[in-house]
């Protein structure tokens, strides 16, 4: 129990113990940060070491379950040391093989995410964009996964809009950054041929995950967001504000192929979003379009005569996983049952 405090101390006591506790929480995501760059810094060496010894001396891949039993030996209590695990310090190094490695966002990772990155990416520009996206937004493991597994690399700015045109830079490269070509919807269980508000009850029912897809920094406001204007009612689709971009976003759902009279219809209600619901501080609202389907040169030509700013992308109730994700590395799965002693060390 929490003893009670002297009426003299009031609420001075309580607002130095709830800093205090902040500061100590930092402090403590701060070490474990620094021992993690350290862990995966000495991994990184090890596996560099081991590539520039199997070149230099010729030794044979021997050499690896060699060294995995002798560090066992050494450090009994130290978990990593399996030949499957140096492997893929090995496997660190061949992909990050410069000195910079410790300096780069891969390098501040968890270990089991640069497994993940080296366990389903071959191109080494899409590890880099995948390591400082899940620095920049915390990903967890399985996010990474799901992430590269709908390759969101490809798809992140690839949505047609009018955002140089309508807003100025660097709002506009921001903005288009935060959309994508196409949305995957997989995850609500839903037919091909689901009715909009089918879509819309789902998305809502699913908002955590559906909020991961549409990226870091959209915050839900409504579904079906009442409007009235000369007395009219107006139903919005979806209402996000954007934390980063500062601006509400005004998403509308469609089950058919884009038609340009829609991106009249989104230019009315971001009109009418501006005039009622934005702050003086506040970004111009921008829109989205989600299509079923789109033709990319008449959707270019519809929002040339847009005055506001929008985009049009389409989305996916199937996902379909690229082959090329697969390689020949152990799959995470296997490293972890091996780390926690599940299965014996392999080579």
């Amino acid at each position: 129990m929490t003893a009670k405090l002297p009426s003299a101390w009031g609420d001075d006591y309580r607002h130095w113990l709830a800093e205090l506790k902040l500061r100590v929480e930092r402090a403590r995501q701060r070490a474990a940060a620094s021992a993690n760059r350290e862990l995966v810094t000495l991994y990184w060496q090890i596996g560099r070491d081991i590539l520039e010894r199997q070149q230099r001396q010729g030794w044979g891949a021997g050499v690896v379950d060699q060294l995995a039993r002798d560090l066992k030996a050494a450090f009994p209590d130290m978990r990593g040391f399996s030949p499957r695990n140096l492997k893929y310090m090995r496997a660190l190094a061949q992909a990050w093989p410069d000195e910079t490695f410790v300096q780069q966002p891969a390098a501040q990772l968890p270990w089991f995410h640069l497994c993940t990155l080296l366990d389903k990416l071959k191109n080494p520009d899409d590890r880099g964009w995948y390591a400082a996206k899940a620095l920049e937004h915390g990903w967890s493991r399985q996010v990474l996964v799901m992430q590269i597994e709908t390759a969101a690399h490809a798809r992140s700015g690839s949505a047609v809009t009018n955002f140089s045109e309508r807003l100025p830079p660097p709002q506009s490269d921001l903005a288009r950054d935060a959309l994508k070509d196409p949305y995957i919807f997989d995850f609500l269980g839903l037919a091909e041929n689901a009715q909009e508000r089918d879509i819309e009850q789902a998305l809502t029912r699913h908002i955590t995950r559906f909020l991961l897809e549409l990226g870091a920094g959209f915050a839900f406001v409504g579904r079906q967001y009442r409007l009235e204007v000369g007395g009219d009612e107006f139903f919005i689709d979806l209402l996000f504000y954007h934390l980063k971009l500062r601006c509400y976003v005004v998403v509308e759902l469609k089950t058919t192929p884009f038609k340009p009279e829609y991106a009249g219809q989104l230019n009315f209600y971001l009109s009418a979003v501006d005039a009622q619901l934005k702050a003086p501080d506040d970004q111009p609202t921008i829109g989205l379009l989600l299509c079923k389907e789109k033709n990319r040169l008449v959707a270019e030509y519809a929002l040339r005569g847009v005055a506001k700013p929008m985009g049009v992308a389409e989305y996916q109730l199937l996902r379909e996983v690229p082959a090329s994700l697969e390689t020949t590395l152990p799959s995470i799965d296997q490293i972890e049952a091996e780390l926690r002693g599940d299965v014996p060390d392999g080579s």
